[in-house]
């Protein structure tokens, strides 16, 4: 009797397992790709030169150098608002291959003369 107990709950499990990587395998198509686009992002502070709310574009200087780059719809708002010499944090989205893509987010950094 307790043979045939260990027996049907080895089934149950094993029959749980491969139910549950089958429901995974299914909703593997979507999931992946909004997971996979969250990761692909970075943050650069960086100094605004200018911003161009039309072109939906800001150009701003890091260590790196000077740059213009895309902003995404989300985070063009804050374009009309931006000045010239502010810091600013940005979050930026990349491609798979690590490439930059655009903007989607811009926060201004606070001041510390602003007391």
């Amino acid at each position: 009797m307790k043979k045939l107990a260990l027996l049907l709950s080895a089934l149950l499990v094993v029959a749980g397992v491969a139910s549950a990587a089958t429901k995974s395998a299914k909703g593997q198509a979507t999931t992946p790709a909004k997971s996979q686009s969250a990761a692909k992002t970075h943050v650069v502070e960086a100094e605004v030169v200018s911003a161009d709310a039309t072109a939906k574009t800001l150009t701003v200087k890091t260590d790196k150098g000077e740059a213009t780059v895309k902003v995404d719809a989300a985070a063009s708002s804050h374009l009309k608002t931006l000045k010239a010499g502010e810091k600013v944090k940005l979050t930026c989205r990349d491609n798979e291959k690590g490439e930059h893509e655009a903007i989607t987010k811009i926060q201004v950094e606070k001041s510390s003369s602003m007391k």
